[in-house]
């Protein structure tokens, strides 16, 4: 089996070291004050005229302040459903998802891609897909990774179904980031990443469908009439193809289907025919049985004998009626049918 490179260059994920917040700045705040009372007493000893004394304590206290100012860098607070992914002088130090106030290196650095708004990704692309991923990026300066679960509208594109007829189609999808290390270190901005590999998965589906089919065949999966699966089978091509950027898959709904317009008042009248073709083979079949039953009644309860050419006349009569787009219009006639 071939190995993936992608997820061979992304490092395995682990928590990164750490110990409780408070414990660090408990230190950080005895560090401070000791540094500043060294501060203090030493330039009360250079006023005094212990130089050196003084000037030991000064210089203690200046670079104690210095320092400990630095270490408070190493506080860190994690909200639930956030994670910091870690790297410490370009190596990989560590990820927490853990929720809570935590102290680390003061010297490692939180890794973030740069923030693209979900729910404007599609928008942006519909207005200007050249320049899509300039207009909907912004920094994340936080540097934190969001857990939650969010929705990606990728609105509509138009694509050729099976039958090679243009649609329009577009659909939302629900996801969230399982592996903020991968989706850190895998790809360069993992929600521009999700955008793209859905275009592309939806363009790849939609192709292999009809829009519709206009013959009785059930069997035959259908844009239109099979959504529901078509959208677990895009929700299975999505979910194997963002797998190795970290992130999960939990939902994949078509919310927008319709043929395109320079073919839409076509395939209506085609679908328009169908229709009357269909309505008008119920309302045959109904009269053929309404008349058979009407000729067959009349002649056990003998209310009238009924010859061959009768027969067809009242056939002929009871089906105009029946079949007819119209209200009868009727005829009184008085003379025989002979």
């Amino acid at each position: 089996m071939k190995n993936n490179p992608m997820a061979s260059a992304v490092p395995q994920e682990k928590t990164a070291p750490h110990r409780s917040g408070y414990f660090g700045l408990l230190i950080n705040l005895i560090g401070m004050i000791s540094s500043i009372c060294c501060i203090i007493f030493g330039g009360i000893r250079l006023d005094s005229g212990f130089y050196l004394y003084g000037g030991t304590l000064l210089g203690v206290g200046i670079a104690g302040v210095v320092a400990f100012c630095i270490l408070l860098a190493g506080l860190k607070v994690l909200a639930p459903n956030q994670a910091y992914v870690f790297t410490l002088f370009g190596k990989y130090y560590g990820t927490l998802k853990t929720p809570g106030f935590f102290y680390l290196n003061p010297f490692v650095t939180a890794n973030a891609p740069a923030v693209m708004n979900g729910a404007a990704i599609g928008a942006v692309q519909k207005k200007n897909p050249a320049n899509s991923t300039e207009t909907s990026i912004s920094l994340n300066l936080s540097k934190k990774i969001s857990l939650k679960t969010r929705t990606l509208d990728n609105h509509t594109q138009k694509v050729n179904d099976a039958m090679g007829n243009p649609i329009i189609i577009g659909s939302v999808v629900i996801w969230r980031v399982a592996d903020p290390t991968a989706a850190v270190f895998a790809v360069e901005n993992f929600e521009e990443y999700l955008s793209i590999q859905c275009d592309s998965t939806i363009r790849n589906i939609a192709r292999l469908y009809p829009y519709d089919t206009m013959e009785d065949d059930a069997d035959e999966k259908t844009l239109r009439g099979s959504s529901s699966e078509v959208s677990e089978i895009m929700q299975q091509e999505l979910a194997q193809r963002v797998k190795d950027a970290g992130i999960v898959i939990e939902d994949v709904r078509i919310t927008t289907l319709a043929y395109s317009d320079e073919i839409a008042a076509a395939m209506l009248q085609r679908q328009q025919a169908t229709a009357i073709i269909a309505a008008r083979q119920k309302i045959v079949e109904g009269a053929v049985g309404m008349v058979k039953m009407a000729i067959d009644q009349l002649g056990e309860e003998d209310v009238v004998v009924l010859d061959e050419e009768r027969k067809a006349a009242m056939v002929s009569n009871l089906l105009v009626v029946l079949c007819g787009n119209k209200d009868a219009q009727p005829v009184v006639n008085s003379s025989s049918i002979y």
